[in-house]
């Protein structure tokens, strides 16, 4: 799959259609967006089987506050509904390439287990 632009509109219907996802937030006055812009989308024709979406910082700015952007570029991973990781920067496409796979390998059941203990136990 090439590269999608989400939207506020459009973002929860995306999301909830595919297992994994991953979030570009940009804006195009951002050189290191713009630097990054290509890695993502050559990373994105890899996996056609991950949503690797593009939010807009400067159109979308919903879900910017959403995901609590303050940098850009930030990349957001989710896999089944869940973040799993979030940074902003600038990533190599390896750096990007070995996010997927670990992703990818995630014991999801273990994760949604951690998730409720820890809402059992705020600490």
């Amino acid at each position: 799959m090439a590269l999608e632009t989400l939207t506020a509109q459009n973002f929860n219907d995306k999301v909830a259609s595919h297992d994994i996802v991953i979030l570009d937030f940009w804006a195009p006055w951002c050189g290191p967006c713009k630097e990054f812009g290509p890695i993502f989308e050559k990373v994105s024709q890899k996996y056609p089987e991950i949503l690797f979406g593009k939010i807009n910082t400067e159109e979308e700015r919903e879900l910017a506050a959403h995901f609590n952007i303050s940098s850009i570029p930030t990349i957001a991973i989710i896999r089944e509904g869940i973040v799993l990781f979030m940074q902003p920067g600038l990533l190599p496409e390896e750096a990007l390439e070995d996010l997927i796979r670990q992703v990818k390998e995630l014991d999801m059941d273990k994760v949604r287990e951690e998730i409720a203990k820890q809402q059992q136990n705020p600490q």
